[in-house]
């Protein structure tokens, strides 16, 4: 008999250190009415997927490339997730989200009608072994405003700052009569942050697969220049939004290049179609731009045998494939990017 194992002893979702003032939330949320709030739409590999059918709102207030259109947390690309103009509005929410000691992504306001309730679902790659954490601070709520994950049901109060560990099974349900109101925040990981966790948490998390955030680390322009280099990838590598099932399939054609002074990563048909932006870390190692270090490739291009490392991370799990690399002046060209990069 195959033994079944049980969910770890972790709490579904936690209160954090954090304590803001509900009302002065409430009268930014409120005065951002007059702007048209977008249906809630999913993202991932494929882009944008079509529109929500209940009564779920978002106003975003960081988004990929600053686009108040997108009401997507995003993920990895060529633009980094920036302040859309509705964050200019809201003087209080942009003194809360500075005081979050961990680098933000996406931060959207997302309003549930009342009697909406959504499917049962997972965040996708959400949650500490990723490095990728959701936060949630109520805005607007009622005692019908409930979330339910893995099973268990909670009103999350007005005001407080919460994690929920959104990769297990939720959905969220509001049985009152008014619109709820969610100030949700994507972070990365820091020290820092696990701080503001009770220690109940802290005390069961399975330290070794908590993956933090590295500050990212500048290059001089002759960097730009030494590591650009072609070679054959992985072809699961640059599916970030997709888990490997395995299955083998022949390398793809890659490349890094050098593009209004920061790296990218190519791909695609002739290895030459701009994929994601790169944000070095540190020692050569990048990660994808609007993503966590889930995911990095490793330029090592100064010894005998040039190569690049490509590595996906999960908690303590890590898988690293190793391809020779040709530098600079072989190479493929680039394809011109969209204008909005």
């Amino acid at each position: 008999m195959t033994a079944v194992l049980a969910e770890p002893a972790i709490p579904t979702a936690v209160p954090l250190d954090r304590v803001y003032d509900a009302d002065r939330l409430a009268a930014e949320a409120v005065a951002l009415r007059e702007f048209t709030w977008r249906a809630q739409r999913a993202y991932g590999q494929d882009g944008l997927a079509s529109e929500a059918t209940i009564d779920w709102r978002i106003l975003s207030l960081r988004s990929p490339g600053g686009d108040p259109g997108r009401t997507d947390p995003g993920g990895a690309g060529l633009v980094p997730h920036a302040d859309t103009p509705y964050l200019a509005r809201t003087p209080y929410i942009a003194e809360v989200l500075a005081g979050i000691p961990a680098p933000l992504r996406a931060v959207r306001l997302m309003a549930l009608g009342p009697g909406a309730r959504c499917h049962e679902h997972r965040d996708g790659k959400c949650g500490y072994p990723w490095g990728a954490m959701r936060l949630h601070i109520p805005v607007i709520t009622n005692p019908g405003a409930v979330v339910v994950i893995g099973g268990e049901e909670r009103h999350w109060d007005a005001g407080r700052l919460w994690f929920g560990d959104f990769d297990r099974p939720h959905h969220v349900r509001n049985d009152g009569d008014e619109p709820r109101v969610h100030l949700v925040i994507d972070v990365g990981l820091t020290p820092e942050l696990l701080a503001l966790f009770p220690a109940g948490f802290r005390d069961r998390l399975p330290w070794r697969d908590v993956l933090y955030a590295r500050t990212p680390k500048p290059l001089a322009p002759a960097d730009l220049d030494a590591l650009t280099c072609e070679f054959d990838m992985p072809a699961a590598f640059p599916d970030w939004a997709e888990d490997d099932d395995g299955t083998a399939r022949p390398d793809v054609p890659g490349s890094v290049r050098a593009l209004d002074g920061r790296l990218i990563l190519c791909g695609g048909d002739g290895g030459g179609e701009p994929l994601f932006g790169l944000v070095h870390v540190g020692s050569g190692e990048f990660r994808f731009e609007g993503w966590t270090e889930e995911r990095t490739v490793q330029l090592d291009l100064d010894g005998p045998e040039p190569c690049a490392r490509f590595r996906v991370r999960h908690g303590t799990s890590l898988t690293e494939t190793t391809r020779p690399a040709r530098p600079a002046g072989l190479g493929r060209p680039v394809r011109k990017l969209q204008e909005d990069l």
